[in-house]
């Protein structure tokens, strides 16, 4: 699989997303507050968009932030999926997602032991 730089991902998308509304450069560049030139560049990768030039963007185009950045590659082991998902969530977040495990754990050992009397 060929890697594509999250860059010019993220400007071919802001480029799809801007031709589908059938905006120029200008237009969207005054809707997010930039110059049309700071668009050109991010389309082109020549520029890399602040995570708050992405808000904007994702607000302006009533899409998530994820839908600016190209699809994660899904690794190959439930584990490494885990462990992808849940990388940077914060603590408390981890602390819940081991309890719900824990919750399903117990739960699927109970079901167990009923089916065996």
């Amino acid at each position: 699989m060929v890697k594509t730089n999250i860059y010019n991902a993220i400007g071919g998308r802001i480029r799809t997303l801007r031709d589908e509304l059938d905006l120029r450069q200008d237009e969207l560049a005054k809707e997010v507050g930039v110059s049309s030139n700071t668009i050109s560049r991010w389309e082109t990768a020549t520029y890399k968009p602040s995570v708050g030039d992405l808000q904007k963007l994702a607000e302006f185009f009533k899409v998530r932030l994820s839908a600016l950045l190209p699809p994660e590659e899904v690794p190959d082991t439930p584990v490494k999926a885990l462990l992808s998902a849940t990388g940077d969530l914060p603590q408390e977040d981890i602390e819940a997602l081991i309890e719900y495990a824990e919750l399903r754990r117990i739960r699927r050992r109970l079901l167990e032991e009923k089916k065996r009397r």
